[in-house]
């Protein structure tokens, strides 16, 4: 007569990938102080996501901005960016003499 086993709730991949999708935020606050002069304060924030859960979220909470956001153009923004397209374009006639 063989033993069987029922099978576990969750192995470590499923946790895992539970941890990854929805994330875990640890946020500590210590302080050690003597007669009321501190000596030693710590602040911790940890935080265990993937790199696209941490950025959906930390974006709409405020705590970072996208990497890949393009910036605004100011009031001088404008007069860059049509600089850099002549330079852009500029630099594409320059190849294209170079390899014709």
């Amino acid at each position: 007569m063989a033993v069987e086993r029922a099978p576990s709730g969750s192995s470590l991949i499923d946790i895992l990938d539970r941890v990854l999708d929805k994330g875990i935020v640890i946020d500590a606050w210590v302080r050690v102080s003597l007669v009321g002069i501190d000596l030693v304060t710590v602040e911790a924030r940890i935080v265990v996501a993937s790199i696209e859960t941490y950025l959906k979220y930390s974006e709409a909470i405020g705590i970072t901005a996208p990497v890949g956001r393009p910036r605004e153009l100011s009031s001088g923004g404008e007069a860059e960016l049509e600089r850099v397209q002549a330079e852009n374009v500029e630099l594409r006639r320059r190849l294209e003499q170079r390899n014709a």
